[in-house]
């Protein structure tokens, strides 16, 4: 399959108040991967994610499947991307099975009757996320990770091919990290979805992710594979610590450990 029928962006530029905030990122990757965009605070990745979606308007061109996302409407792309955000306090109140039916909004209304091929496909991905038991309950008395599941689901009953996460397992505990992440790996392997995501832990991206895109000041530092970007000298370059990069006994997955700076040392500014 080519890449064209995949997610990318060609010379991607962005400037907020003469501010350079990305410059000339280009990107490629086929469907049923997941891309994990790494980096320092400030680095960019947000407003990555937030161009590779169509939510911000730039210089360069972004495209799926062979479509310029700035040639879509706002319904044909929120039919071909889901965004996974946190949600606002407001609707909290609602039920799990409430807040998944919110992915039928790209193609009907909130007042429009369900019907029996949208029930069953909310049961569906409400089953897929491991929530089968908990349609009726309330979203706010989810844990953690149940609630960042129950938004995945949400966006596989929006049927969108690509799945764009900024920071995912952010405020989760390491069981629900884990939890979330082998969903997503196993949702784009196994179904073909693509998945890109903004992640903070690079041990995490190195456990999960087939693609790495390092972000350095708006640009693209390193970009591949996990063996290729996760290299000592390129992370002391980025993140600015001493590490060692090394292969996990048990995993076999590469591991990042970063030694804390001497009391002699001054920190990077």
């Amino acid at each position: 399959m080519s890449v064209s029928q995949g997610l990318k962006a060609t010379h991607l530029d962005l400037q907020i108040d003469g501010k350079v905030i990305l410059a000339d990122i280009n990107i490629e990757l086929q469907p049923g991967k997941l891309l994990a965009v790494i980096g320092p605070n400030g680095a960019g990745k947000t407003s990555l994610l937030k161009m590779l979606s169509g939510q911000i308007k730039t210089q360069g061109q972004v495209s799926w499947r062979g479509h310029a996302l700035n040639h879509l409407s706002q319904m044909q792309l929120a039919q071909q991307i889901a965004v996974v955000n946190q949600l606002n306090d407001h609707v909290f109140a609602l039920n799990l099975q409430q807040i998944v039916r919110m992915g039928l909004l790209p193609y009907k209304t909130l007042l429009s009757q369900d019907s029996n091929d949208d029930i069953q496909r909310i049961d569906d991905a409400i089953a897929r996320v491991g929530l089968a038991d908990k349609h009726q309950q309330r979203f706010s008395s989810l844990s953690g990770g149940e609630q960042q599941r129950g938004l995945i689901a949400r966006a596989l009953v929006q049927q969108a091919a690509l799945i764009i996460l900024d920071e995912p397992v952010n405020h989760l505990d390491v069981f629900y990290q884990h939890q979330v992440l082998s969903l997503l790996r196993n949702l784009a392997h196994q179904t073909n979805i693509t998945v890109v995501m903004s992640l903070h832990d690079l041990n995490l991206t190195a456990n999960y992710c087939d693609e790495i895109c390092l972000l350095d000041q708006g640009r693209v530092h390193a970009q591949g594979d996990a063996e290729t970007v996760l290299k000592a000298d390129i992370l002391q370059q980025v993140f600015h610590l001493p590490n060692v990069v090394r292969r996990d006994e048990i995993s076999n997955n590469l591991r990042v450990d970063f030694y804390p700076l001497q009391s002699s040392e001054e920190p990077h500014a």
